[in-house]
């Protein structure tokens, strides 16, 4: 792994990437896998996204333009495309060796996918003994449940996820909620961008890689923190939830956490006599006529602008926002200020994708420009990366072992 070199204190000087010098094999698909690779491009590693000669599924899915999914460009920026038949045994050769010259591999295939190609972390490690391995599956590498086909929703109902969410609804709804938002996904492509760090650093302290199983029913069990408590302890009674305001125009969502927060709410509202109601003087009394405290605040709300509530709200310190649409949230000054979206360029048309959530004062970290067609950097990267000539690459486009669109 290469050092930075650039001079960070240097004003005009280009910030160089946390993983500039990192090589990563990427043999993962759908979400969960490129959502962690996509990462780990943003902070500088060459990421190598092997893909069938098909082609990643999500290429093919909406939005769509001339052709080519920003869906895919939003997942897959700033990674390198060689397409490769694994059923071929020239191309499974071609693996091995390329990962003599990478130092981490991550794979989302069903468990036994990788083995059964002869490309498991224990064939690989011997190859190349600081390899970071990272698998990211549904239920786990191993175990009664690590053959099943675990997609975002199926984990979300399996975990308890939708079940606890629509306890939350309080027989408002009868049935699990629909939800096309993949939190499994981008929560276990996440987890497994935070470990593959974890192993890069002792990689580089010892010399010896590792293999991370990462499970997606085990993310989204700890994402209900107090779910997992509530279920082997039941509370006495239901905690409060906050529920949309109603206002003229809208709905906002006003969140008094504190003592505190109450207080300023109850004056930046215009009713102080609501401290000293023996209703709401404390949060335990509060919890008991939640409903009536929310009927207020909907009373207030109704003759106001969800954007006038706000205002005034903030004005007061208390927490709230309104509702926005993801549209409208994109365009939100502490978004723009902070430069939390990026704008590439996938051949199609110019479009803006999320940067990562964190910053760093000395190194990049941001999507990069470039979105691959499929298979179009497979000749390069064999040639410089192992060495192959024009007659080697031509005998393995015509073997169909390698592919190459065009």
């Amino acid at each position: 792994m290469a050092e930075p070199t650039a001079n960070p204190a240097a004003p005009t000087a280009v910030k160089p990437g946390v993983l500039d010098g990192v090589r990563v094999l990427d043999f993962t698909a759908m979400m969960s896998g490129p959502y962690c690779t996509r990462l780990m491009a943003d902070l500088g590693a060459e990421v190598i996204k092997v893909e069938p000669p098909e082609g990643d599924h999500i290429r093919l899915r909406p939005p769509r333009r001339q052709g080519r999914s920003t869906y895919f460009a939003q997942l897959n920026a700033g990674k390198k495309s060689l397409a490769l038949d694994l059923k071929k045994p020239e191309a499974v050769a071609l693996v091995r060796e390329l990962v003599g010259q990478c130092d981490v591999l991550v794979e989302n295939y069903r468990p036994g996918v990788m083995q059964r190609l002869g490309l498991d972390y224990a064939t690989l490690a011997a190859l190349n003994p600081r390899l970071v391995y990272c698998s990211i599956s549904g239920f786990g590498q191993e175990g009664s449940w690590s053959g099943r086909s675990a997609y975002a929703p199926v984990l979300h109902a399996a975990s308890g996820y939708d079940m606890a969410n629509l306890d939350y609804q309080e027989g408002d709804v009868e049935r699990p909620l629909k939800n096309g938002i993949f939190v499994a996904d981008v929560l276990g492509g996440s987890l497994a961008f935070g470990a593959i760090q974890s192993a890069l650093f002792r990689a580089a302290r010892t010399g010896e890689g590792d293999h991370i199983d990462l499970a997606l029913m085990d993310a989204m069990l700890g994402l209900l923190v107090y779910e997992c408590q509530e279920a082997q302890f039941p509370a006495e009674r239901r905690r409060p939830l906050y529920r949309p305001t109603k206002a003229k125009d809208g709905f906002l969502l006003i969140a008094p956490v504190s003592q505190n927060n109450f207080e300023a709410l109850a004056r930046g509202t215009g009713h102080p006599e609501w401290i000293t109601d023996a209703r709401f003087a404390t949060s335990q009394e509060r919890e008991h006529h939640w409903g009536a405290l929310m009927q207020l605040l909907d009373d207030w709300a109704a003759d106001r602008s969800a954007a006038q509530c706000e205002a005034e709200m903030n004005a007061a310190d208390v927490p709230c926002s309104r509702y926005f649409t993801v549209r409208e949230a994109m365009k939100l000054p502490p978004l723009v200020e902070r430069q939390a979206f990026q704008t590439i360029d996938d051949g199609a048309g110019a479009f803006q994708v999320p940067n990562p959530a964190f910053r760093f004062a000395r190194t990049a970290a941001h999507a990069r420009g470039s979105v691959s067609e499929l298979g179009a950097d497979g000749p390069a990267l064999l040639g410089s990366l192992l060495g192959l000539g024009e007659e080697r690459i031509a005998a393995l486009r015509e073997s169909r072992a390698l592919h190459v669109r065009g």
